[in-house]
């Protein structure tokens, strides 16, 4: 039986109680800690984890955002904690936890190659019950994406959460965010079903071929496609630029000239910008939306690590 299914008092709420002050974009899935191999065999720690950076991208850009997480009662939480506030996330949303902290272990970052710790670590201690009353009213884009949708029982729950924003009338926005843990037939089923939930979809040319591996990066779209039939699908492929795709029109944007310091985090700020630049300018056209999302994820290559950059220096690069 399901978080929500046991307490049906947390639909019972949305629609009662205020929306006063509550984030238009709510993104759910994992913060973690990041462990980096360098070089010389050290090891380096960052606070990262993709739809965190995702809800911290839309924040530092000026959106109403929360991360809904759990995140563990020690440094690393603490250092979560501390670097969601500063981007002004929304604290109401994030929890602490008693339990082990989600730790990726980077082995490689050319190529990209991770293992992951966590059999009972706190983002698997996630508790809809707990998000503040009248968030799912208040929100306009909801997210949902990378290791949160293959980790049990975590991704259950999400999948729900999903389900009901959908039938509730919100945007969902997904970014797969392929890792090979989710290779198999059970995540494919989680990844048709939010799919066809999804108003927007983000995936690099990288995720495609590791999504779909038994097609070529044409046929795995067309599969996509299939999926979402009415969704855009922004497909990113680095240095190459983005294409929008949508049922009327394919809309390109090249990638901003910069100088490329670290790669990691430029998807997460893409899909974050896309997000926070709809919210902003709901009447701007796609191109100028891709623009932004283009710009934003060039000034985060430019620095180490997964930055979230402000909007005065993403209006910068574009001046």
């Amino acid at each position: 039986m399901s978080i929500l299914t046991q307490s049906p008092a947390w639909r019972a709420r949305e629609v009662i109680e205020t929306t006063t002050n509550l984030p238009q974009l709510v993104v759910f899935g994992e913060a973690l800690t990041d462990f980096i191999c360098e070089d010389d065999q050290r090891w380096r720690s960052a606070a990262g984890g993709s739809c965190w950076n995702v809800a911290r991208v839309g924040a530092r850009l000026g959106v109403p955002a929360g991360f809904a997480g759990t995140v563990s009662q020690d440094g690393f939480g603490d250092e979560l904690m501390r670097l969601s506030a500063q981007a002004g996330l929304d604290a109401r949303f994030t929890r602490q936890v008693e339990r082990p902290p989600f730790l990726s272990m980077v082995v490689s970052r050319h190529p990209p190659r991770y293992c992951f710790v966590g059999d009972n670590s706190a983002d698997l201690a996630f508790d809809a019950n707990a998000l503040p009353s009248g968030w799912l009213k208040a929100a306009q884009i909801v997210h949902f994406g990378s290791l949160s949708l293959v980790r049990r029982p975590l991704a259950a729950h999400l999948l729900e959460i999903a389900q009901t924003a959908h039938a509730a009338g919100k945007r969902i926005s997904f970014d797969p965010n392929y890792r090979t843990l989710m290779d198999g037939p059970a995540y494919r089923e989680t990844l048709r079903k939010m799919a066809g939930l999804a108003s927007y979809i983000k995936v690099s040319d990288e995720d495609l071929h590791g999504l779909f591996p038994e097609f070529d990066e044409t046929a795995a779209l067309d599969q996509l496609r299939e999926w979402a039939p009415h969704a855009a699908l922004l497909v990113t492929r680095g240095a190459e630029g983005m294409q929008l795709h949508t049922a009327r029109e394919v809309v390109f944007q090249p990638a901003f000239a910069a100088r490329v310091t670290d790669t990691v985090g430029c998807g997460d700020a893409c899909v974050g910008a896309w997000m926070a630049s709809m919210l902003i300018r709901p009447d701007a056209p796609l191109a100028s939306h891709l623009r932004f999302s283009a710009a934003c994820a060039a000034v985060v290559c430019a620095q180490q690590g997964a930055y979230a950059p402000t909007l005065d220096e993403v209006n910068a690069l574009l001046d």
